[in-house]
């Protein structure tokens, strides 16, 4: 792992309420999560981070499958311990390591990695416009609560 200072709790719930602020302004979960933390691996164009991340909401384009606040946190993970190297056998491994214990703390705390099913929905591709943000949809939804567990997971797992 890279070596990182040490994150305090309080840090880490910064970070936390950046990316539930960024969902609650309108970007999609996977851009909340992504964006609160790429910062952290030079990311510093936060619009860069925000258009990187931007296809995976909605559980990848909005077809409910994988959750995007989980695929925002495996984009930091690429961050964190991608290969830059075509045939390193040794840094894939170590990413996909990374990338399965996320998604196994992920799931623990959360039931399952799949969108349809943390939102209560049928298994299948939605209508690709997005819903208007009401209060409404903010009550019905766990997603700023998916946010906020990924950037969670992900920086107690890589900044301690």
């Amino acid at each position: 792992m890279k070596q990182h200072k040490t994150m305090s709790n309080e840090e880490i719930e910064k970070r936390v309420e950046k990316a539930k602020e960024l969902f609650r302004q309108g970007f999609n979960c996977s851009q909340a999560v992504f964006a609160a933390c790429a910062d952290l691996h030079g990311i510093e164009d936060q619009a860069l981070a925000l258009r990187l991340s931007a296809s995976f909401g909605g559980g990848i384009g909005r077809m409910r499958q994988t959750c995007g606040a989980a695929c925002g946190m495996f984009m930091l993970a690429g961050l964190e311990k991608g290969s830059a190297t075509p045939h390193d056998a040794e840094g894939k491994m170590q990413n996909y390591s990374l990338v399965q214990d996320l998604a196994t703390q992920f799931k623990e705390e959360n039931g399952s990695l799949i969108c349809s099913e943390l939102l209560g929905i049928a298994p299948k591709p939605q209508d690709p416009v997005p819903e208007p943000r009401t209060e409404a949809y903010y009550k019905k939804r766990p997603c700023v609560e998916m946010v906020a567990t990924a950037v969670r997971i992900f920086l107690k797992k890589v900044e301690r």
